[in-house]
């Protein structure tokens, strides 16, 4: 059965782990490879059928591997189905065996024959398919393949990717080099991990799959470990309150920051605490800020605080501290932070107090660290590329690192704790690349500790309310969307 992008099964799965799964069916399960090539190559062409009505010339281009071999699959169906097809070899064709091999030699039977890729190829047709790499590429994109990407990408046309597209490391969602861009990749046995995060979503466009009827018992001998979450799986969290409720059961979130001249990020942070449920929220803010704040939203305590005595009376009336929107790096930032530190409660470190922290590193197991790739980098001593390329390891780095709970934020944001487990949320949209999206998290996941959720149910379900109201809130347009936006779409969501 083909599930669409919003549908995705919850386990992702490691290349090694969907050719073992493949192995298993082949070799426990007497599903003859030719078999789960056939209905592989049948669901892309429904798929691309479905997606494309109107189309009536596609061109396949097609490498050596067992992906080629779905694409010849798509071929046959598409001549049979009387669609004008082209096919493009790319690659040594003698190299070609097996299911593959035996999947070309079927085009003869309705008139087909691939013939060497040329770009002038590419261009006369509606729909270009592109099954030449597969989830096999551990290695930059060179020669034909190489071109024949960048033709793709600059040709305008829409483009079906089976399985992974072309050039896309399929566990960590890095670019090999270059990679194919497509508007609809159709996934098989298992969902690759690397497609929704990093560059995978921008590759992918929207996301099919299809389990090839492999028996689920197979699952049992591969076990994931990255799972996919969203809304709608967590949104039980969020059970109706007794009538009798009082806003002391719901906990008190002081938010640490506002350094002079960054009164926008603590006030952020509080306000969506406040809209996620926190019974009572508070900031420690400068001087300077404190009446202002209390001006703008009366129903947030701000506090002048500008030496430790002022912050410890503070401390001692809080179940959750969040720290680090609007904090700079002064010596007054400093002195908030390592108070921070000793407080016995849950914290979520987040902004300028995790650059801090990169300074002087501290292990904590009850806490929630929210770092953006450039954060991440920090904490770890490396560049931001380096985060970019194996987002998996970096998170899980982190976690080890500082202990707690990681959320390392980014298009496919990721949490790790100390189970190793890593939690992946593929859902927001890019009108959530603005300022203050952050801090909004920051308050989001304080209030839902402060409601006393364990730190990595918070986590997760803080996530995936922030994106999930970033989804709602851009229904008019992603452009221009602003983090204090999410603030009517969380409050809803907490009451579903």
């Amino acid at each position: 059965m083909i599930t669409r992008m919003k549908t995705l099964p919850h386990n992702l799965f490691r290349a090694i782990q969907v050719r073992e799964l493949d192995r298993l069916a082949i070799e426990d399960y007497d599903i003859p490879g030719e078999i789960l090539m056939e209905r592989a190559g049948t669901a892309a062409f429904n798929a691309l059928v479905a997606h494309w009505p109107e189309a009536r010339c596609i061109t396949i281009l097609c490498g050596i591997g067992n992906n080629a071999g779905d694409g010849f699959v798509v071929a046959r169906l598409a001549a049979e189905a009387g669609l004008q097809v082209v096919v493009l070899q790319l690659g040594d064709v003698s190299r070609l065996n097996g299911d593959a091999l035996q999947a070309q030699q079927r085009l003869e039977e309705v008139s087909l024959e691939s013939v060497p890729f040329s770009i002038g190829g590419l261009f006369d047709c509606d729909v270009i398919v592109d099954a030449m790499l597969g989830t096999g590429l551990d290695r930059p994109v060179e020669g034909d393949f190489s071109q024949a990407i960048d033709a793709i990408n600059c040709s305008g046309l829409d483009v079906l990717a089976l399985d992974l597209p072309s050039g896309l490391q399929a566990d960590t969602g890095q670019v090999l080099g270059r990679a194919v861009r497509a508007q609809l990749t159709i996934t098989f046995i298992g969902v690759k991990q690397g497609m929704l995060t990093a560059a995978g979503p921008d590759c992918c466009g929207d996301i099919k799959f299809d389990d090839l009827g492999i028996p689920q018992q197979l699952f049992t001998h591969c076990e994931a470990n990255v799972s996919r979450i969203d809304y709608a799986s967590l949104k039980y969290y969020f059970d109706v309150r007794e009538r009798a409720s009082h806003k002391g059961q719901f906990g008190h979130v002081l938010v640490i920051g506002g350094d002079h001249g960054m009164l926008g990020a603590v006030s952020m942070a509080a306000l969506a605490a406040a809209r996620s449920g926190s019974g009572l929220v508070s900031i420690a803010t400068r001087a300077d800020h404190a009446a202002m704040i209390s001006a703008a939203q009366p129903e947030i305590m701000a506090h002048a605080v500008e030496d430790e005595a002022d912050l410890k009376k503070l401390l001692t009336k809080a179940s959750v501290v969040a720290i680090g929107p609007g904090l700079g790096g002064s010596d007054w930032s400093l002195r908030m932070l390592a108070l921070a530190l000793d407080f016995s409660g849950p914290l979520v470190v987040d902004a300028d107090a995790l650059n801090l922290l990169s300074q002087e590193p501290e292990k904590k197991e009850n806490w929630v660290l929210t770092p953006h790739p450039a954060e991440a980098a920090r904490l770890l001593g490396i560049q931001t590329l380096d985060v970019q390329q194996d987002r998996f390891t970096m998170v899980r780095r982190i976690q080890q690192r500082y202990g707690g709970v990681c959320v390392l934020k980014g298009v496919g944001t990721l949490i790790s704790d100390e189970s190793g487990e890593i939690l992946l949320c593929n859902e927001g949209n890019p009108g959530m690349a603005s300022a203050g999206m952050g801090d909004v998290l920051t308050g989001v996941i304080a209030a839902l500790l402060a409601q006393h959720f364990e730190p990595l149910v918070a986590a997760q379900l803080g996530v995936c309310l922030h994106a999930r109201a970033g989804d709602l809130a851009a229904a008019e347009g992603e452009r221009g969307l602003m983090a204090t936006d999410l603030l009517w779409p969380i409050r809803q969501l907490v009451n579903p």
